[in-house]
């Protein structure tokens, strides 16, 4: 009984909250919440990663600490697939565009369980070593908080939405310590359609979750570099062929992950899978030592001027010092960073590409430096070029060039380098889009019709279904039917449009009304014309799954006024634009009401 009575008051005061704020006043209060939350969960997740890599890693030797290596990436992604199959029964990968299509697909509603399980998940599969990032499980995970306490409010759709976005931005301002990186990667990734008010809870949430973290885990989330050499614009040409480059190898890396990720999929048996994936990633471990984890270290090695630390322990350990050789070295981890990527996720893991992104990103900085100061007549800066180059892969990957851009400024504390950012992330993203119009993230909601974009009258098509405009209410008659039973069917109707189908349901044809005017008054032809001389064959048919934007671009090439649905040939009912209209107003102004 006391249990009930603190229950019933939990309850009641959120209902006089609710009752007594305005709209504005509780979405900032729920943006500060949501922010330190998820900067809370930040703080959580990259310590249980440190600590859980620690105590696997911190005492072996290095004449043993690579054949170890071999083994703990599988073991991880084997926890983490029994911990989804078995505990969570549900896939939490792909953290972002699993946030993608809650907001498109699912109302915004992400399960509650996806607040920890992806933190778990990763924390298995990163902690052990797999070659992926911790930002896209944070993401799925504050998003997830602000999803659930949308709902728990009975909150609408575009405040859940925002919320969804506050979490996400509180989540990555507390991996990076990067609040205004944080908001605009919701803008850009997220596709959020925002209006200058719906910033402040952003900032807010950013703020929050950048403080959280600096308190609990000092200045250094990730890693902060101050730079020691300034920008040169004499250097500006080779920012731009840096930009060039950064292009081409994030459309590797899109290409390369995707395909390999799908011929894992085609693998039936889960264990099969992770075996496969994880005898991958453990032999390329084995021989490549710095593709195990996130790779910060490697970042901060080529950053801190040590290059040459991180082929330490590694099978060229004792010829690192050789230019020919290293640059070799860096070579390969670039191209076997996105299979040991690919096959952690693809395995069963649980992890993102943001790290990955900016892992490749500082390498082919790197070499692209290495190489240009090769020539004795040239000097550019290698870790400067590192830094940019970590922005140009991030904004080809993710097409996401004003987030890359904000974020380096941001972890290298200064704007000392936005110029050649944006030169070398603005190449990039327009190089990529040349070849691959989608990022990685959205590349699989587009191929289906379900991806929120920033072009308003696409994504309210996109928030759209089917199912609540299909107008079922229409008299059904057979090919072989009369003239005279049509007649009655017509006198029993309101719609002048009567589907044919066959005793199965299978929809042959259409009877227009307007069409058969002229002898629906003539009883002496009742009994000798048959439906089936009279039907039309529709102009388009509506799938019952379709996404909306492809049923208007019928109703766009048919000219028609109604087009019928059907779910695998047979008829389901009709769909017209004028009930299409309805609901495309009503969700345009829930979309864009202030």
């Amino acid at each position: 009984m006391c249990q009930m009575e603190k229950e019933t008051a939990i309850s009641r005061l959120f209902i006089w909250i609710i009752g007594n704020l305005r709209h504005r006043q509780l979405l900032l209060i729920l943006s500060l919440i949501i922010g330190v939350v998820s900067g809370l969960a930040a703080v959580l997740l990259k310590n249980t990663v440190y600590y859980t890599n620690e105590f696997l890693t911190g005492r072996l030797a290095p004449e043993t600490g690579n054949l170890i290596y071999l083994a703990f990436p599988a073991i991880g992604i084997l926890l983490t697939v029994l911990f989804s199959r078995y505990l969570i029964k549900d896939d939490f990968s792909h953290g972002v565009t699993k946030v993608l299509h809650a907001i498109s697909r699912k109302d915004s509603v992400l399960a509650p369980h996806n607040s920890y399980s992806s933190m778990l998940g990763s924390t298995l599969t990163v902690g052990f070593g797999g070659s992926v990032g911790l930002e896209a499980p944070i993401v799925l995970t504050g998003a997830s908080i602000g999803s659930n306490l949308g709902r728990f409010l009975r909150l609408n759709y575009k405040t859940i939405t925002l919320l969804i976005a506050c979490g996400a931005t509180g989540a990555i301002a507390g991996i990076f310590k990067s609040p205004i990186a944080a908001m605009i990667f919701s803008l850009e990734v997220l596709m959020l359609d925002l209006t200058m008010w719906s910033i402040i809870p952003l900032l807010i949430s950013a703020v929050a979750g950048a403080t959280i973290a600096t308190l609990l885990l000092g200045q250094g989330v990730v890693f902060y570099f101050t730079l020691p050499e300034p920008f040169i614009t004499a250097n500006i040409p080779w920012f731009i062929l840096l930009g060039i480059v950064t292009g081409l190898v994030s459309y590797y890396f899109t290409w390369g992950s995707m395909r390999i990720e799908a011929g894992l999929r085609k693998v039936s048996s889960p264990y099969h899978r992770l075996f496969y994936g994880g005898a991958v990633l453990g032999i390329l471990i084995f021989l490549f030592p710095p593709l195990y984890g996130e790779g910060y270290g490697t970042l901060s090695a080529l950053l801190g001027g040590e290059a040459t630390e991180i082929a330490a322990g590694s099978l060229i350990d004792g010829i690192r010092d050789n230019y020919y050789v290293f640059i070799a070295f860096l070579l390969l981890i670039l191209v076997f960073k996105v299979v040991a990527m690919a096959a952690t996720t693809g395995s069963g893991g649980v992890g993102g590409i943001f790290a990955p992104s900016l892992y490749m990103g500082g390498v082919t900085g790197y070499i692209a430096a290495s190489l240009i100061n090769h020539f004795s007549f040239i000097n550019v800066s290698e870790r400067n070029f590192a830094l940019v180059g970590m922005a140009g892969l991030m904004a080809g990957v993710m097409h996401a060039p004003l987030t890359a851009i904000f974020l380096i400024a941001e972890i290298t504390g200064g704007y000392e380098l936005f110029i050649p950012l944006i030169i070398t992330a603005t190449i990039s993203y327009l190089t990529i889009m040349y070849f691959e119009p989608h990022s990685i993230y959205t590349k699989r909601l587009a191929s289906r019709g379900e991806l929120i974009t920033h072009h308003k009258d696409k994504a309210v098509l996109t928030l759209m279904k089917i199912g609540p405009v299909i107008e079922t209410d229409l008299k059904t008659v057979h090919p072989d039917d009369s003239l005279g039973k049509l007649v009655n069917a017509v006198s029993k109707s309101r719609r002048n449009i009567f589907p044919v189908t066959d005793h199965d349901g299978n929809l042959l044809g259409v009877v227009l009304l307007d069409n058969i005017r002229d002898i629906i008054f003539k009883p002496a032809q009742y009994d000798k014309v048959r439906v089936s001389d009279i039907m039309d064959i529709p102009p388009e048919t509506v799938s019952q799954d379709e996404s909306m934007e492809s049923v208007m671009r019928k109703f766009e090439d048919s000219d028609a006024w109604n087009l019928p649905v059907t779910d695998r040939g047979k008829y389901v009912g009709f769909i017209s634009k004028s009930k299409i209209f309805s609901a495309y107003r009503k969700i345009l102004l829930q979309f864009s009401s202030e």
